[in-house]
């Protein structure tokens, strides 16, 4: 079997394709049209005298040579990286990054230490994309992303977690609210009240319910409305609905008549834990230590003051 003629363009495809399981998905992710992108897969699968996916199935899947092919393919691209990173100077941060944030943490993180990053490191091309924990998890051991930001701890052997800071919890409250007379509020005063939480999928969700100690299914409302956006949340209960929980980042963005309605939780304070996770300790390292200081930097303060602090756990029995 002669393979000098596969290219890397090749694997590319093959990989996008695997990841985004579709044709279309992925010629648009790798910006050429659909028909170029299919030919250049059939081009490869008569060069390995493989058929790598069921095309019958939607979504596309992998064939079960075709995954072991898919596999190497992505371990000849990281390869391919690190080769790029050792011709580079010891001394020079560049190349790509693709950073992965969880939805909860994007809209206030990002602002305080992208502009910062870009200005610092302009030969680095930074691709930030925002997504789940659990797809997350998924990109950083499939190799489509380098590296994310998200809450931790996880509990994953082979993901390791780097500490950024931790954010303390508070308590948003509709300006007639009976809990809006206490200066401090506790943990157990939220378990019956109508909370207006993150939706399925969101971490902070699952935070939330274990920090008040809630069951949704026993909790049946007339009404009952779950956001992606902190800002409906926030808005939700300005309207005079109920309450809900908000990280100190966000409390922070608050309008000066709206800070008045936030409430601190009496010690221990809840606080979620914030960390750069990766897998490949040796993938661009560089990269990975910069942004690493860059965070690090753009959160000082986050959370400081808090003796007595509780991290809330990722997940229900963490």
């Amino acid at each position: 079997m002669d393979l000098s003629n596969v290219t890397l363009t090749q694997l590319r495809y093959v990989a996008a394709v695997d990841r985004f399981r579709s044709f279309r998905a992925a010629a648009e992710h790798c910006h050429v049209s659909q028909p170029a992108l299919s030919m250049q897969v059939g081009r490869l699968e008569e060069l390995l005298d493989s058929t790598l996916f069921d095309r019958s199935r939607q979504p596309v899947v992998a064939t079960e040579r075709g995954a072991a092919i898919v596999a190497q393919a992505r371990s000849i691209l990281r390869e391919m990286e690190r080769l790029g990173d050792a011709a580079r100077s010891s001394s020079e941060i560049a190349g790509r990054y693709r950073l992965g944030v969880i939805p909860s943490l994007a809209p206030t993180l990002v602002p305080r230490f992208l502009p910062a990053f870009a200005r610092a490191y302009p030969k680095v091309e930074l691709i930030v994309e925002e997504t789940q924990t659990e797809s997350l998890l998924s990109r950083l051991q499939g190799d489509s992303i380098d590296g994310g930001i998200a809450v931790t701890p996880l509990g994953v052997a082979a993901v390791h977690e780097h500490e950024l800071f931790k954010e303390p919890l508070f308590a948003y409250l509709s300006p007639r609210h009976p809990l809006a007379k206490r200066a401090r509020i506790r943990q157990s005063d939220l378990a019956d009240e109508q909370l207006w939480l993150m939706a399925e999928g969101h971490c902070f969700r699952t935070q939330v319910l274990h920090l008040c100690g809630a069951d949704l299914p026993r909790a049946q409302r007339a009404v009952r409305f779950e956001s992606g956006s902190f800002e409906t949340l926030v808005r939700l209960v300005d309207a005079g609905q109920g309450a809900t929980v908000l990280p100190e980042l966000v409390v922070q963005g608050l309008a000066r008549a709206q800070k008045a309605r936030v409430r601190p939780f009496a010690p221990p304070v809840p606080v979620r834990q914030v960390s750069f996770i990766h897998v490949r300790e040796h993938l661009h390292r560089p990269i990975a230590a910069a942004l690493i200081e860059t965070l690090s930097t753009a959160t000082r303060g986050v959370g400081e003051g808090r003796a007595s602090q509780r991290v809330v756990p990722v997940v229900d029995g963490t």
